[in-house]
């Protein structure tokens, strides 16, 4: 154990990395490592657990792993240590996609408790939404959020955008349900029931018989033609919810990263005033429509992740993978 190293500051580490794991990922597929060295955390890409059909370029997976670095700073910082970060402090190690130093002790402010509160609540939510509007002051406060992390959130009001991501998403989802190889890259992630994987889309995590919105926004097919789901949604409204769409100025893999951390700060803030989100990615997973969706709806910004929000009231269980099967101690 180095000087640095004292028991409290490992035991934050763990507690870092424990919160950092229930971060969203792209089917649940967690792509993330964490490598601990005295008082520093290096956050790395698992390429064992990359789509390699739907995500060729890793976009996705570095979202996703984004995402679990603002959950390792949000808890140093809610543990009383500022995070000193580096993203993708070395161009030769293209796994590595960030560091985070212990920092200067702190005092947590109130926003930070809020949003460490969620870390393990927030779910995501692959059905329609109750009627319950989401209000625009919550609204304006989830835009800042995106805004505080270099990202952009824009609520879509217009009608018409409306459904044109709507259709562009239940056209590119239809094209792949084609697609052999990406069905079967998907259904690997989709869990049955009784299954006591760690990873993966859990059969209770969609619905039976996916009720239609209006206009509809296609999910995916985790089933595969089997009875798997949950009939909660049964007993909801079939709204849409609030779509927006979650854009950058430019597209390179520290942007991909950036849309992470600003998704999951978004997630949590929401998380904490009951709302939720269901994610539609299957058109930006095809170039020459998420083209389309920059040029024609996001203002030349590249958008990085359509959801929509909403009040529901499904509280499914979480999975998640033990934190020894991802980290490795120096």
């Amino acid at each position: 154990m180095s000087a640095r190293t004292t028991p409290e500051i490992a035991a934050a580490i763990r507690t870092a990395v424990q919160a950092a794991r229930w971060a969203p990922s792209v089917h649940n597929t967690q792509p993330w490592s964490f490598v601990v060295d005295g008082d520093e955390i290096a956050l790395r890409a698992d390429s064992e657990r990359k789509l390699r059909i739907g995500d060729a370029a890793g976009r996705e997976l570095l979202i996703s792993c984004g995402a679990a670095l603002f959950n390792l700073r949000l808890a140093l910082r809610k543990l009383g240590y500022e995070p000193q970060v580096r993203v993708l402090p070395d161009p030769d190690r293209a796994a590595l996609l960030a560091t985070v130093r212990m920092g200067p002790a702190i005092v947590a402010d109130e926003h930070t408790g809020l949003l460490y509160a969620e870390i393990e609540h927030r779910r995501t939510h692959r059905a329609g939404f109750t009627d319950l509007p989401v209000p625009d002051r919550l609204v304006e406060e989830l835009v800042a959020q995106a805004s505080a992390e270099g990202a952009r959130l824009t609520p879509v009001r217009s009608a018409a955008a409306v459904r044109v991501l709507a259709a562009l998403t239940c056209a590119a989802q239809d094209v792949q349900s084609q697609d052999r190889l990406l069905t079967l890259e998907v259904v690997r992630w989709a869990q049955p029931p009784g299954s006591h994987r760690g990873d993966g889309v859990p059969a209770q995590g969609y619905p039976r018989e996916p009720r239609r919105t209006h206009p509809h926004f296609a999910q995916r097919d985790y089933a595969h033609g089997h009875p798997w789901g949950s009939g909660a949604d049964q007993f909801f409204s079939a709204s849409t919810g609030l779509v927006t769409v979650l854009t950058t100025v430019t597209d390179s893999r520290r942007d991909w990263i950036t849309a992470g951390q600003a998704l999951q700060r978004v997630l949590l803030h929401a998380s904490a005033y009951g709302v939720s989100a269901a994610f539609h990615t299957q058109a930006l997973e095809m170039f020459h429509l998420r083209e389309f969706l920059r040029q024609e709806v996001c203002s030349e910004e590249y958008p990085q992740m359509i959801m929509r929000l909403g009040v529901t009231f499904d509280r499914s269980e979480g999975v998640r993978r033990p934190v020894d099967e991802m980290l490795e101690e120096r």
